[in-house]
């Protein structure tokens, strides 16, 4: 049997290593600026742990430890090329075994990713893959495999087989793969979730610590194949699992896999990583889908809900302020602001501050800057909205053909 070619992952040259935009430049010191203010008379051990946590969170800007890095907003830190082919503006470029359309983390000097590499064995799918391009490579037995490489060389330094398995359900041929969920990290240990083929949590040198099947078999949408990513807040590791038999929302401890809490969901499939927001002190998960739902960080109880939205949620939700902004882009195109504050059932009259159905996006997030949302669509239209307002700056212009 033929093997998955390998692909390839390159890092574009003068990627940052300790720098920062204006916009963290400016965070950092206001931070240092409100810190001084409240300190008074508080001894100078207090101010001082209390600066030295804010340079640690700032140091932890420099680096990308989740899909949608150090804001959750989409945002990179530093400078970067704004150009760049296969032979400019490239450090290094390694071939990868397998596919994996996960994102990759880093820490330092290490990047993390994951890939599905094929054993060889086992009888592919026959006949014509189902509608839409689901069910690729279903039947096949694959490698669930997580890789650490030096951010500088792209040497390989360690890699571990997580598990060795034959997926139920195939991917999307072109949109999917058997390692579509980005890991994440804390800094200390690395998150790597296969959906249904488990959680594997490893030391930044590849120790296993510890590893949790949760029991489930994911029936997607004409077997599109998993794909959503962990969330990682204060200490809390966040999951959920929507799937057409029934899904869930669950908490872990990240040092030890216990379960904290765990609250059902009835979503049929939804591919949306989970959002922590902060409102008036109050930590709340919220989670995209045919109904948006926030639920309470330490206990799962489900605080609102705001219907309008179609099937096939892919954009994870963003914050601004007071509002967070939830998108689908199938059967139904709209893109919501959504106050915080409220509790039960939101509506336009209640909660639903505006919304729009132009220059959304299908599967792509939007990026939040400066009070800004962009949003491009799956056919490369690029819209850049006030977040307040949803008053457009641009809306729907093409992105340049390469």
């Amino acid at each position: 049997m033929e093997m998955e070619p390998y692909r390839s992952f390159s890092l574009a040259a003068n990627t940052p290593g300790l720098t920062f935009d204006r916009t963290v430049k400016k965070q950092i010191h206001l931070d240092l600026r409100r810190a001084l203010k409240r300190a008074g008379m508080v001894n100078l051990a207090t101010l001082f742990l209390g600066l030295s946590l804010l340079m640690g969170a700032a140091a932890q800007a420099a680096d990308w430890r989740q899909w949608r890095g150090p804001f959750n907003t989409g945002m990179a830190v530093g400078d970067a090329p704004l150009r760049w082919s296969d032979t400019s503006n490239i450090t290094w470029k390694v071939a990868i075994p397998g596919r994996g359309h996960s994102t990759p983390v880093t820490v330092g000097d290490r990047i993390f990713l994951t890939t599905a590499v094929p054993t060889g064995r086992g009888e592919p799918p026959t006949g014509r893959l189902r509608g839409g391009g689901g069910g690729a490579d279903a039947g096949l037995e694959h490698r669930f495999v997580v890789l650490a490489l030096d951010r500088r060389t792209g040497e390989t330094l360690w890699e571990r087989t997580a598990r060795t398995a034959t997926p139920h359900e195939g991917y999307h041929r072109t949109y999917g793969s058997f390692a579509s969920n980005s890991p994440v990290t804390d800094g200390e240990r690395l998150f790597a979730f296969f959906g249904s083929r488990g959680l594997y949590v490893y030391s930044l040198d590849g120790t296993l610590l510890w590893e949790k099947d949760f029991n489930v078999q994911l029936k997607m949408d004409n077997a599109f194949g998993e794909g959503t990513a962990p969330t990682l807040h204060d200490g809390r590791l966040i999951l959920h699992f929507d799937h057409l038999e029934g899904g869930f929302l669950t908490m872990l401890d990240p040092a030890t896999g216990e379960e904290l809490w765990r609250v059902d969901r009835t979503e049929p499939y939804n591919w949306a990583a989970p959002f922590v927001a902060t409102h008036d002190g109050r930590r709340q998960i919220i989670v995209n889908g045919l109904t948006v739902r926030s639920y309470d960080f330490d206990t799962g109880r489900l605080i609102w809900e705001a219907a309008g939205l179609g099937e096939n949620s892919v954009p994870q939700v963003v914050q601004h302020e007071d509002l967070v902004f939830a998108m689908s882009g199938h059967t139904v195109k709209l893109l919501m602001a959504i106050r915080l504050g409220h509790e039960g059932t939101l509506t336009e009259e209640r909660g639903i501050v505006w919304s729009t159905p132009r220059g959304v996006s299908y599967t792509p997030s939007p990026v939040l800057h400066d009070g800004r949302l962009y949003v491009v669509s799956d056919s490369g239209l690029v819209s850049c909205l006030d977040a307040s307002t949803g008053r457009p700056h641009y809306q729907q212009e093409r992105l340049p053909r390469t």
